[in-house]
């Protein structure tokens, strides 16, 4: 069997039930949901970079939010069969990614977490949170989901202060 790769970036999604394929993504203080019907075996993702919904002005900026997306990979996966009773969601990301006073990575994966239970969808798990980023693989056709983490978010260190003292090394002359 031949793996077909579908790479999203932030504000994407896709959807598939193609057996072999795998979705994959890198987020940091995003948030990506893979949702999954068994039955239809057909699965998706999505990678979104702030909670919330968007003003609609019908602008490019609502593919940045979790409402769009998450409407967006829904509606693809009831065109290819899913049922919404059947569907399993599972969640990732939300990073503390930056040391800032404002946790996007916290407010992302409280709004998706809000989302998931206000549709009626089913969580089986979640990895959400924490100081890291990640790389993460999903196989729609089967629902499994592989997390590899990368990098640690370590604040930035203070710039060391450069000498003032300069050594003479004789006269320059600048045309």
């Amino acid at each position: 069997m031949t793996v077909k790769k579908i790479p999203i970036v932030q504000g994407d999604f896709a959807v598939s039930d193609v057996e072999g394929t795998v979705i994959s993504t890198v987020l940091g203080s995003c948030v990506a949901a893979c949702i999954y019907d068994p039955l239809a075996r057909v699965g998706g993702m999505n990678h979104f970079l702030l909670p919330g919904n968007p003003d609609r002005d019908g602008s490019d900026q609502s593919r940045r939010y979790g409402v769009y997306l998450m409407e967006m990979l829904l509606n693809g996966l009831f065109q290819k069969g899913a049922a919404r009773s059947r569907l399993q969601v599972k969640l990732f990301g939300g990073a503390r990614v930056l040391d800032a006073r404002s946790d996007a990575g916290a407010k992302n994966s409280e709004f998706a977490k809000n989302f998931v239970v206000n549709e009626g969808l089913m969580l089986v798990s979640n990895s959400l949170g924490g100081p890291q980023g990640r790389r993460i693989e999903f196989e729609p056709c089967t629902g499994k989901a592989r997390q590899k983490f990368i990098g640690t978010a370590v604040p930035e260190v203070e710039p060391k202060k450069i000498s003032r003292e300069m050594e003479s090394v004789g006269d320059v002359d600048f045309f």
